[in-house]
């Protein structure tokens, strides 16, 4: 993909949006811009990187190449200390998973923390254990400091405090570099719907 392309895909997914949910009890913080990168093409896995990231399970995932190629998905931010925003907004995740139903299984969803030194893989399991979220194409991510601050960096979410980063759902089909945020309360068939779109054929292609 060309530079031009790029740079604007990461001003949209950069960019703050006046009508982000704040954490309840938390001040909202603007946004970092998109993250400025030297001349000539970068490719999804230059721009997103290969960073190595855990699970939910424990196991060792490359970022772009086992996360986010050639699929759509749904990207959010949590941290599992969370008592207000996160658990409500998995929830809601959940029911968009049901109403998708078979077609769930087309989708990934990745859900990355914006506090990785108390969310370890293990503290992320018991999270998809208690709310009813532990299952496939569903990533729960995780790594240290620096390698979060980079993944989440990419996506438009340099925080400075758990408690800082966008609620924004992030959803995107990869291989066409088709991207756009959704508000985490709106219905949740309205989200489904969105995916779906995104997994049907580009005309033209």
């Amino acid at each position: 993909m060309k530079r031009f392309d790029w740079i604007l895909l990461m001003l949209s997914l950069c960019l703050s949006s006046s009508m982000t949910l704040a954490h309840e009890g938390h001040s909202s913080t603007p946004q970092a811009p998109a993250v400025q990168t030297a001349g000539g093409t970068y490719d999804g896995q230059t721009w997103f990187t290969d960073t190595p990231l855990q699970d939910q399970n424990g196991n060792t995932l490359r970022f772009y190449s086992d996360v986010l190629q050639n699929r759509v998905v749904l990207l959010n931010v949590i941290f599992t200390s969370c008592n207000d925003a996160c658990p409500l907004i998995t929830r809601k995740l959940k029911e968009v998973r049901e109403v998708l139903g078979d077609k769930a299984d087309g989708i990934t969803f990745v859900s990355l923390t914006s506090d990785p030194l108390r969310d370890t893989p293990a503290v992320l399991k018991a999270y998809t254990l208690k709310q009813g979220v532990d299952g496939p194409h569903w990533y729960f991510l995780t790594g240290d400091k620096a390698q979060m601050d980079l993944v989440l960096g990419r996506i438009g979410q340099i925080v400075p405090t758990p408690e800082q980063h966008s609620t924004q759902l992030i959803v995107g089909d990869v291989a066409n570099k088709r991207w756009s945020k959704i508000r985490p309360d709106a219905p949740a068939a309205a989200i489904a719907q969105r995916l779906q779109l995104l997994t049907m054929p580009v005309v033209g292609r």
